[in-house]
């Protein structure tokens, strides 16, 4: 597999989503200096979550995107809504008690309840659709599905035979459904929450990178052509966040994952495959998702990669891995294909902080699942601007911590990590 330098454009990647948004966002650049109450850095899920929760509380947003809104992960990832936030929430019970603990399951369930929620009270147009499974390629994926079910009865356990009328494929041993998860077209989820927070008072620019940070009890933002100055500030760039703050630079890895679309399916495709429409993963710790698009595309993603660089032959590599899975779509086209960057932080836990004792807040981290947990924390922040900062505290004190081996060392170590881990999925 030979690598290139991921393409850095303004705009949009040439993405199925991008093609098939509602509208074209065009926000104006920023010149000049401003006031508000709360600036936000971003304008992916995280960054539009925050201004919505903001602005039904009745405060005045300024959220400002280098490129377009969505234009990272927000608007190139799997459109996969998945409960949980964050991974293992009790191996932090030293640092957050039990009770800490369980707060951070409830997030997991509450940040799908928000997406569902906002979509039907500001009637958003992005393709929900509710079903979920998760497959199985080893035994011991099984096992883990039989334990998950005790506690969740939610989870509809599934034999070889019994996922075939859900996920039509021959490599699966089994697996799991459940009808409380699912999947949406995630661009049109993002511009559409951007439309609400500017129905509600938020003033957004697009084109406007941040070029400093200014800390204190009453910080400020500069950008090329002016300024914000507001009582908060929050930091919602994640993986392209750069060097801007070398705090949270240290703090997240920026990995990549590459999608395919393809042509729309037929019917009798669609049976020899996705028999039911629902998002799916697999249980390997670098995995395969996929799902059907609103017009029959199989959207398939995965091939993980922490080197930082675009695979050259990523349309290939992702087809074959999709053949693997079915065989059938051998003479498919492929009329899509994309990549874009997601962090990861080294507990695959999303980091929420503070710097340096200011107003200045922040996420990152998410590691490879955002979509519903960037909601919960939109809710987290707003919850910690307005003064009830219980949740807040409660993640501000999982240590985040900084990728061990600095710049120089951090990508091959994690590299070599993942290695191990792709051979125990093999084997």
């Amino acid at each position: 597999m030979f690598l290139k330098a991921t393409a850095d454009t303004r705009e949009h990647a040439d993405s199925y989503y991008a093609a098939s948004a509602n509208w074209q966002t065009n926000y104006p650049e920023l010149e000049g200096d401003i006031e508000v109450d709360v600036v936000i850095v971003g304008g992916g899920f995280s960054g539009v979550a925050t201004a919505v929760e903001l602005g039904e509380r009745g405060y005045k947003v300024a959220l400002l995107e280098a490129n377009r809104i969505g234009w990272g992960a927000s608007g190139r990832n799997g459109g996969q809504i998945i409960g949980g936030y964050g991974q293992n929430p009790s191996a932090f019970k030293a640092n957050i008690g039990t009770e800490g603990v369980e707060v951070v399951e409830n997030m997991g369930v509450e940040c799908v309840e928000i997406i569902k929620q906002r979509i039907e009270k500001y009637n958003i147009d992005c393709g929900l659709k509710w079903g979920y499974c998760e497959v199985g390629l080893k035994r011991r994926h099984l096992k883990d599905y039989r334990k998950w079910a005790e506690e969740e009865p939610q989870i509809k356990l599934l034999d070889r035979d019994e996922l075939k009328h859900y996920v039509n494929s021959e490599i699966y041993l089994g697996g799991y459904y459940r009808e409380d998860w699912g999947h949406i077209q995630p661009l049109n989820l993002c511009i559409g929450e951007a439309k609400v927070a500017e129905s509600m008072g938020a003033v957004i620019f697009e084109q406007t990178r941040v070029t400093g940070v200014t800390y204190g009890k009453n910080p400020a933002v500069q950008t090329e052509k002016g300024s914000v100055r507001a009582n908060h500030v929050i930091l919602c760039g994640n993986a392209y966040m750069g060097n801007l703050v070398p705090y949270l630079d240290a703090r997240v890895l920026p990995a990549t994952s590459c999608v395919i679309g393809t042509e729309p399916l037929t019917e009798e495709q669609q049976r020899q495959t996705m028999v039911r429409d629902v998002a799916v993963c697999d249980s390997r710790t670098a995995l395969d998702y996929y799902r059907l698009s609103a017009d029959k595309r199989l959207l398939f993603g995965g091939l993980s990669n922490y080197s930082g660089l675009d695979p050259t032959n990523a349309t290939e590599i992702m087809r074959a891995k999709m053949l693997r899975v079915f065989p059938s779509l051998k003479e498919v086209k492929i009329d899509f294909s994309w990549s874009g960057r997601m962090g990861i932080s080294v507990r695959r836990m999303p980091q929420i902080g503070r710097i340096k004792d200011s107003n200045v807040l922040y996420i990152s981290g998410y590691s490879g699942h955002g979509v519903a947990p960037t909601h919960m924390t939109g809710r987290i922040l707003a919850e910690a601007v307005d003064g009830d900062t219980h949740r807040f505290d409660i993640m501000n004190k999982m240590f985040h911590l900084p990728w061990p081996g600095g710049k120089l060392l951090r990508r091959p170590a994690m590299a070599i990590g993942m290695m191990y881990y792709k051979t125990l999925d093999r084997f």
